[in-house]
């Protein structure tokens, strides 16, 4: 499957499970809106450390919905491995694996 195809699969089931949890979806949403746009950091770099702790915790969902953010913020492949390269710095081999699998994914879904 590609990762088109699984982060298209993720979004109706993440939006059914918001819906089950109810006050908690709602919550959790307050927490991430509250990170969109600037503040001391850009949206952007917010977007890339979470990518970076994505890659680390080896969370293949949330390494496809934040590459896919950093995609409409408009990061270039380069930021993108970059971040990458200090999640192997802090992830050891694990973060070889899963930052090639962001990469990999980088490349799919900003395809044109």
């Amino acid at each position: 499957m590609s990762y088109k195809e699984t982060l298209s699969g993720l979004k109706p089931q993440v939006k059914s499970f918001n819906g089950a949890i109810g006050d908690t979806a709602q919550g959790f949403g307050m927490i991430a809106k509250s990170l969109h746009g600037d503040g001391a950091l850009s949206h952007k770099q917010k977007e890339l450390v979470a990518l970076g702790i994505a890659v680390a915790i080896r969370c293949e969902p949330c390494i496809l919905f934040h590459t896919e953010a950093l995609i409409r913020l408009g990061a270039t492949r380069e930021e993108i491995a970059e971040t990458l390269a200090v999640s192997v710095e802090m992830g050891g081999g694990p973060g070889v694996m899963y930052g090639s699998k962001a990469l990999a994914a980088f490349d799919e879904l900003s395809a044109a």
